[in-house]
């Protein structure tokens, strides 16, 4: 059985910006997972952390970093196709916790970079979790 945890917030770091942010102007941002493996004497998991940080004139305006767990019955076996399940989930609860907190900001008609899990190498995670 795969049991997913609430997402964690670790960090909301917002700035506004020095200068008006207008259309069209030079934003630039990135998106970066980390994978870890979790285990214990009963169950074993991975922890999926993203990082998005909007950068404008070399200031940066937003550092987001949050994350949840997935906790998995150690005889479990997963497969690749859940490893990208697990990390879309992440990412989905990790967007949408994005979109509520830009409200009020001068990031608000901004999103986030897409999640494509093909970007990602999952192979070694899942030898991990699977030893």
């Amino acid at each position: 059985m795969i049991e997913q945890t609430a997402l964690v917030i670790n960090k909301w770091n917002y700035q506004p910006p020095a200068n008006a942010l207008e259309a069209g102007a030079a934003l630039s941002s990135f998106l970066t997972l980390d994978v870890q493996r979790k285990r214990t004497a009963t169950k074993k998991g991975i922890a999926c952390r993203f990082t998005c940080e909007f950068v404008f004139e070399k200031q940066t305006i937003l550092e987001y970093i949050a994350g949840d767990t997935y906790v998995i019955d150690l005889p479990d076996v997963i497969h690749i196709n859940d490893l990208h399940t697990m990390a879309k989930n992440s990412y989905s609860k990790f967007k949408d916790a994005f979109d509520l907190r830009k409200l009020g900001t001068v990031l608000q008609d901004k999103t986030l970079l897409p999640f494509i899990e093909t970007m990602y190498d999952f192979k070694p995670v899942l030898a991990l979790l699977n030893s």
